[in-house]
């Protein structure tokens, strides 16, 4: 090595690299982001079970609200009772029955014991025949749209295992004032014979009549608060008073997606409710809108809920609990999609709204409850950047339950 070549090694070895404060503060965020990626489905212990903080909830005490009755043929009639069955009233017909179920249903469906609800929404309702923790095995109510879906659908559909009625979705049993709720037993009326429980790994047959037994809890909450940051509480609090964390926000939601079903589910509505979700409407009726809440280890099992933005993930308020998916007060028994934008107009229109879930925001540095956003989504466009960010001002956001006495329309 030459003198020149030396001095040049010793310059080059003393000099500091001098990396800008903006690319380390980048790689920081992208590492704490990979991290959380990893970590937040570790806050549980990925079982699914129930926490002591919602043990009372699990199951509640209930009382009937109303019953559903389908008669699985053409022309089936569709009725609803509010007095346990001693007189009914029709809501709608079956067009198409159906003969067969899906053994491929829904990643949620597993978390729903046989011969119940496993999903109500404005735009279906799914019944679980197959066995719990095990099988997503499945069959739908759908409503009468469903006869043309829309292209591009990004939802569950399976449309030889549903049955097909003359309910425009978002109206009678989907979602307009009758919906079941998750866990809700459904029973058999077969060939005449007296009423049963939906047989485990039970196939729907022509003439076959079906019962929804929608009950609810005897004690409903007033509202379920989410703090909308990493760690946040979930806390709830009943008409009574009483007040308490049942889970984490293990990641906060910041931006608004492409939702089927949004369609028919006005801004801050309920949209859909199962075993693995919550899902709240942002925009019009006929606008794609809206985000959802999901457990976590329901989340961990899809990639996009861990690279996007559109899905807040709760998990218990102790690391050392279970996963809440299938768990109430989130999901099973108290959350149902109810609301119809003529309640307005009804001359008990006040009594008709207090009977409505509604979802409220309280925005960061405010104390005041505000109501949803409103975003519009085209359906056939790539997501627009701003929506990624749609709610990253959003500190807080609670559903507020209904307060009537007895439920219905």
């Amino acid at each position: 090595m030459t003198n020149d070549q030396a001095t040049r090694y010793k310059q080059i070895s003393n000099t500091k690299i001098q990396i800008p404060k903006l690319v380390i503060g980048i790689c920081f965020l992208v590492l704490v982001w990979l991290l959380f990626l990893v970590s937040w489905s570790f806050a549980t212990t990925l079982e699914r079970g129930i926490s002591p903080p919602v043990r009372n909830e699990n199951p509640p005490l209930f009382e009937e609200v109303y019953r559903i009755r389908l008669e699985n043929k053409i022309g089936g009639t569709i009725e609803v009772s509010e007095d346990e069955g001693q007189s009914w009233a029709p809501v709608g017909q079956v067009l198409y029955p159906t003969t067969k179920v899906s053994k491929n249903g829904y990643a949620a469906a597993k978390w729903v014991a046989p011969g119940r609800v496993s999903a109500t929404a404005v735009n279906a309702i799914h019944i679980k025949t197959g066995a719990l923790d095990k099988e997503r095995t499945i069959f739908s109510l759908l409503p009468k749209e469903f006869l043309k879906p829309p292209g591009k659908y990004r939802s569950f559909l399976s449309p030889d295992s549903s049955i097909y009625t003359s309910i425009p979705a978002g109206q009678a049993i989907f979602g307009g004032g009758f919906s079941p709720f998750v866990g809700n037993l459904v029973m058999l009326s077969s060939n005449a014979q007296p009423v049963i429980s939906l047989p485990q790994d039970y196939t729907p047959k022509v003439d076959d009549t079906l019962y929804i037994l929608v009950d609810r809890p005897l004690e409903y909450p007033r509202e379920i608060v989410f703090e909308n940051r990493f760690g946040g509480r979930i806390s709830l609090e009943y008409l009574s008073g009483e007040k308490k964390v049942v889970g984490e926000v293990l990641r906060p939601v910041s931006g608004v997606g492409r939702f089927e079903g949004s369609l028919y589910a006005d801004p801050g509505r309920i949209r859909a409710n199962h075993a693995g979700v919550i899902d709240v409407s942002v925009s019009p009726l006929n606008s794609l809108g809206g985000f959802q809440i999901v457990p976590a280890l329901h989340g961990q099992d899809m990639e996009y809920v861990k690279k996007m933005t559109q899905w807040m993930v709760i998990g218990p308020v102790d690391v050392e609990d279970p996963s809440l998916e299938g768990v109430a007060p989130f999901f099973k028994f108290f959350i149902q999609p109810v609301y119809q934008p003529t309640d307005l107009e009804s001359a008990d229109w006040e009594e008709k709204l207090l009977g409505r879930f509604l979802v409220e925001v309280k925005y960061d540095g405010s104390e005041e409850w505000q109501p949803m956003p409103v975003f519009e989504l085209e359906r056939n466009f790539p997501l627009p950047g701003w929506a990624n960010s749609a709610l990253d001002k959003v500190g807080h956001f609670r559903i507020l339950f209904p307060i009537d006495d007895n439920g219905g329309n």
